[in-house]
């Protein structure tokens, strides 16, 4: 009968050891496949966690204003004047108040041309204006692939989310690919989790970092004991990371199945982005239909930028008060939304409101930024971004050592 029992425990024994093994190889090749694009995504979103403050340094010529003081132009006006001077461009996002000192702004983008039925080529997506006189200051294509200086910081941020991987068939390659390796990487965050604690072994080894020993056991501990400090936060950055790169694909169809999702302008068939769909209704209408709505809801806060998407014909209007346009503490800023056709209600965001799902949805972008806890957020992410890089790098060297060793040992055999 113990011979029986040992048997069993045995094949137990086996199992349970073919069911890790199993799990530390694909735990190995994930994190093969994963870490040359986590080391770049962890070191870029350690950057871009100041974006706004790194561009503003690098390019002062962009950001702070050189003509003469004097009363600056509504935003709004010089708008109208820029569209005016150059018919082949839409002003697509205009900030309703500029800061004393600096350069009014804008996102622009192309209007058909009729003779091709097809968007102007511009070669720029962003302008500054001197807010004084209107003159152009400067110009950029942000997102283009660029080291230079006005080009860096926007470089970088579009190289987190995308590789800066052309789009093909229509499709946003470089997003869809990183939304895929998010995917990958919040699964291997469960068999890292498991394989660091193994069966029969103290829980605490695998929390330890034995910094005095250097070499190969610091880094092993590095990578393992590192991970499981930090296994919650790299989750929450996994999930996140699918959530703003395949929102439509699976974020949103994966939470509609638990808790119901208000309806967005933004989740709808979208024009090719050479067929624009330029508005109907002024920007000054739109503002005032918003002003009105925010008044009947009660809001405190004043429009702070109206912008529009051509790609569905949606206007929106975000209120904030000057300074907080970057929604920089909790769930962001409050935003209505209107068709360009006709100004028509299109919806609203309004943080911290709706059912659970809306909730977890708006809470995306603060919690992979760090924006949801204001300045501490953004340093924190800034440090995991370089622990994501660590644990790329340490996972790498040991792959190589054991590679190395298995080579030993089959050339002795």
């Amino acid at each position: 009968m113990s011979g029986v029992i040992e048997r069993l425990e045995k094949q137990h024994v086996d199992k349970v050891a073919l069911g890790r093994g199993v799990l530390v190889v694909m735990h190995r090749w994930a994190g093969l496949f994963l870490a040359v694009f986590l080391f770049i995504s962890g070191l870029t979103g350690a950057v871009i966690s100041w974006d706004h403050e790194l561009d503003e340094w690098l390019n002062p010529q962009l950001f702070e204003a050189q003509g003469k003081g004097g009363a600056s132009l509504p935003p709004l006006v010089s708008a109208d004047k820029l569209e005016a001077a150059d018919p082949r461009l839409l002003v697509t996002w205009v900030p309703l108040a500029v800061e004393p000192g600096h350069n009014l702004g804008l996102g622009v983008g192309p209007r058909l041309d009729p003779a091709t039925g097809k968007a102007f080529e511009l070669g720029f997506n962003q302008i500054a204006l001197d807010p004084v006189s209107g003159e152009i200051r400067g110009k950029r294509m942000w997102g283009e692939i660029s080291f230079s200086r006005e080009n860096l910081i926007p470089f970088l941020y579009k190289l987190h989310y995308s590789m800066h991987i052309p789009d093909g068939l229509g499709i946003e390659l470089g997003i869809l690919f990183m939304g895929i390796l998010a995917i990958v990487w919040a699964l291997d965050c469960f068999i890292a989790l498991w394989i660091s604690f193994p069966k029969g072994s103290p829980w605490h080894k695998s929390l330890a970092i034995r910094w005095r020993r250097g070499g190969a056991r610091l880094n092993f501990d590095l990578h393992r004991s590192g991970g499981v400090w930090i296994w919650g936060f790299l989750l929450i950055l996994a999930i996140t990371a699918i959530s703003m790169n395949l929102n439509q694909q699976v974020m949103r169809p994966l939470v509609s199945l638990f808790s119901t999702l208000t309806p967005s302008p933004f989740t709808g068939p979208r024009n090719p982005p050479d067929q624009p769909i330029e508005p109907v209704v002024s920007r000054d209408r739109i503002l005032q239909l918003a002003a009105a709505e925010a008044e009947r809801r009660g809001w405190a806060e004043p429009p702070g930028s109206i912008f529009y998407e051509s790609e569905i014909g949606i206007y929106g209007v975000t209120f904030f008060e000057p300074g907080h346009e970057h929604g920089d503490m909790g769930l962001g800023n409050s935003s209505l939304y209107f068709h360009g056709k006709d100004g028509a209600p299109a919806g609203a965001s309004v943080p911290g409101t709706g059912s659970a799902g809306d909730i977890f949805m708006q809470a995306q972008f603060p919690l992979h930024s760090g924006r949801i806890l204001g300045l501490p957020g953004r340093v924190f992410i800034s440090a995991m971004g370089l622990l994501v890089a660590t644990l790329s790098v340490t996972g790498i060297i040991i792959w190589q050592k054991k590679r190395l060793a298995r080579s030993i040992a089959v050339r002795k055999k």
